[in-house]
């Protein structure tokens, strides 16, 4: 499966940014949630993105997701434009939101099939058998989504997110809902690999902006307080634009 994750990897030009958002806005209701973000993101890096409540974190990943359209701005994903493209790039993406996307009435293997089934993932059932075993729920694979907890029906959620093995990660706080073992579980699961591009919205400061390569950093009112190298942003400006005293 790792050799089909370069051979989409090829179809994105060498140099050519994973992310590129251009003057990206986004409104609720004619309020903006997101103003005027702007960065690039080159292929196999990963992104951070901080900020406090309510600043736009969600929304961000919802739009490169596709499942959001901006309101103003230009927004390339892989090469694609949003969302004039998206079809081209759903089928690269790993999203995972607040929301576990799982059918509650099958079972988690169900749930797995199913995703495999829409990406024409060939060999399914060796690629699901080994990511339930690498999540820790290789014995949960029968039971019905709706009986799980919510540290279960987490990991449970990283394995859909993953069973196609997208070029670009969108994760939204990876680690909500697990303890400390299952949580190095899921950064083993999430962790960077060779092609692989990730966007982490995360409130674990310290360690977001320790593996990322870089970070956007948004005030409450979605502004952009940071967007470049992680290593430019000290971690004092980084507490304080998220507690909303910078």
């Amino acid at each position: 499966m790792q050799t089909a994750t370069r051979a989409r990897s090829d179809e994105l030009a060498t140099g050519t940014p994973a992310l590129s958002l251009r003057g990206l806005r986004r409104d609720y209701d004619e309020r903006p949630v997101l103003r005027d973000v702007s960065l690039e993101l080159e292929q196999g890096a990963t992104l951070a993105v901080i900020g406090a409540n309510g600043a736009g974190k969600s929304t961000l990943l919802r739009i490169l997701a596709t499942l959001l359209r901006p309101s103003a701005g230009a927004v390339q994903v892989l090469g694609a434009s949003l969302p004039r493209e998206a079809w081209k790039v759903r089928g690269r993406l790993g999203y995972l939101g607040h929301e576990p996307l799982l059918y509650r009435e099958l079972t988690v293997r169900e749930n797995l099939e199913l995703n495999a089934r829409l990406h024409r993932i060939p060999d399914p059932d060796a690629r699901i058998a080994a990511l339930l075993e690498r999540a820790g729920i290789a014995r949960r694979g029968a039971d019905q989504v709706r009986n799980l907890s919510a540290g279960t029906l987490q990991r449970a959620a990283i394995c859909r997110a993953l069973v196609h093995e997208p070029e670009l990660l969108l994760l939204d706080e990876p680690r909500a809902h697990l303890d400390l073992g299952a949580a190095g579980v899921v950064d083993e699961l999430l962790g960077p690999v060779p092609g692989r591009t990730r966007v982490v919205v995360t409130h674990e400061i310290d360690a977001g902006l320790a593996e990322a390569q870089a970070v956007l950093a948004l005030r409450a009112d979605g502004s952009v307080a940071h967007a470049g190298p992680a290593a430019a942003l000290p971690l004092a400006d980084a507490r304080a634009i998220v507690e909303g005293r910078l």
